[in-house]
């Protein structure tokens, strides 16, 4: 289902078939030890970028490929369905997330600055939302970015972002007046190498083991005014107004990965014989299959409608939640089933299923919690 699909065209193929050559010779060979220690290589930022995988959308006036979303797709889907859901996740937020805010948001002398380096993988981008006591209530952030001669003076902590180890700069959602609500949060850059930056632990997760997923503390961190990212106060605005692209990026991850799954299982059970016959000649098991298949064929023509009103500026704040809510639970449920064919043999970690089932489960929380999703579907109705 990957390939020739209403939304790309031949140089979406291209770039297809540029990827995939590229995750078989520089992550296919180095993934397991990647599992193993935690987080990617930095030297695979630097080869991501070489290979202009990085930052698609990002035009060439800022030393990106000039692509659109629909190019940052296809990059998603590939290493989705190559079952790398910790570098891919590392990936989107720098590529999809970071890079978004910058060109949307970014003034001429940030993008000019910034966009090459991210684009080349000489910097790696991280955003840092999440805090200990916030989760999906980013009105109820905590971090201060104090004014005072000059600029910000920014204090808090953060949990749960992504390319925290590796990071060179972070865009920071913080809090920069006692406005209530929404109204006082702000973005800042904020470059690692500045004083009172500090890397808290690399978080041990139940899957994506190689997503350089960690804490951070900002420990009166000085920054000037032109790290300012869009207008002050306009954080929360601004957040929502990206979540859209973010959660679509998040549902196409779901039914790429979903997709793998399926057609894993479905050579297994080609293969794999029970009471002298193969587990597809039971006719549950076809049953079975039947019913995914139709859920990843129903998922995968959303996901291109929604790409396709992506691409003409009509994807609306809803629609990317339908999206997100329906491929993450649908991508839950089928990982699910797919492992239980597996037998046994599926709760083995040796298995690409038992992965692929650990992987998955965070795609009903980050983005926005299957909960949040129904809460904003649900008021407008």
């Amino acid at each position: 289902m990957l390939e020739n699909r209403e939304p790309f065209d031949e140089e979406h193929a291209l770039l297809r078939e540029g990827v995939r050559g590229f995750i078989k010779a520089e992550i296919t060979p180095h993934f397991p030890a990647w599992e193993e220690s935690g987080m990617v290589s930095r030297r695979f930022w630097q080869q991501a970028g070489a290979a202009g995988i990085l930052c698609p959308q990002v035009p060439q006036a800022y030393g990106g490929p000039g692509g659109s979303f629909k190019h940052n797709a296809v990059v998603i889907e590939e290493f989705a369905y190559a079952g790398l859901a910790g570098p891919l996740s590392d990936l989107t937020v720098h590529s999809d997330v970071g890079a978004g805010y910058l060109l949307h948001l970014g003034n001429e002398a940030q993008k000019q600055k910034w966009l090459p380096r991210l684009a080349s993988g000489e910097t790696v981008c991280a955003v840092a939302m999440t805090e200990p006591g916030t989760g999906s209530d980013l009105q109820a952030v905590r971090t201060r970015a104090t004014p005072v001669a000059g600029g910000y003076r920014i204090s808090g902590s953060k949990t749960f972002v992504s390319n925290g180890q590796h990071c060179d700069l972070v865009i920071v959602v913080a809090r920069t007046s006692e406005a209530p609500g929404a109204k006082g949060i702000s973005l800042i850059l904020v470059e690692a190498d500045r004083a009172g930056f500090n890397r808290g632990r690399k978080l041990d997760k139940l899957g994506q083991w190689s997503a350089d997923t960690s804490e951070l503390f900002l420990e009166d961190i000085d920054v000037p005014h032109e790290n300012l990212l869009g207008v002050e106060g306009g954080g929360f605005a601004a957040l929502m107004q990206q979540l859209p692209q973010e959660r679509l990026a998040i549902a196409i991850t779901s039914i790429a990965a979903a997709q793998r799954a399926f057609d894993i299982t479905c050579d297994y059970v080609r293969q794999r014989k029970a009471f002298g016959q193969t587990v597809l000649d039971f006719q549950s098991t076809r049953h079975r299959l039947a019913d995914l298949k139709t859920d990843l064929a129903v998922g995968w023509a959303f996901v291109d409608q929604c790409l396709n009103r992506h691409a003409s500026g009509q994807l609306d704040s809803k629609q990317a939640s339908i999206a997100k809510l329906w491929c993450s639970e649908m991508q839950g449920r089928l990982v699910d089933q797919c492992l239980q064919l597996h037998g046994g043999y599926g709760f083995m970690r040796e298995y690409e299923i038992c992965r692929l089932y650990a992987d998955a489960r965070v795609q009903r929380i980050y983005g926005g919690t299957s909960e949040i999703m129904r809460e904003l579907i649900g008021r407008g109705l």
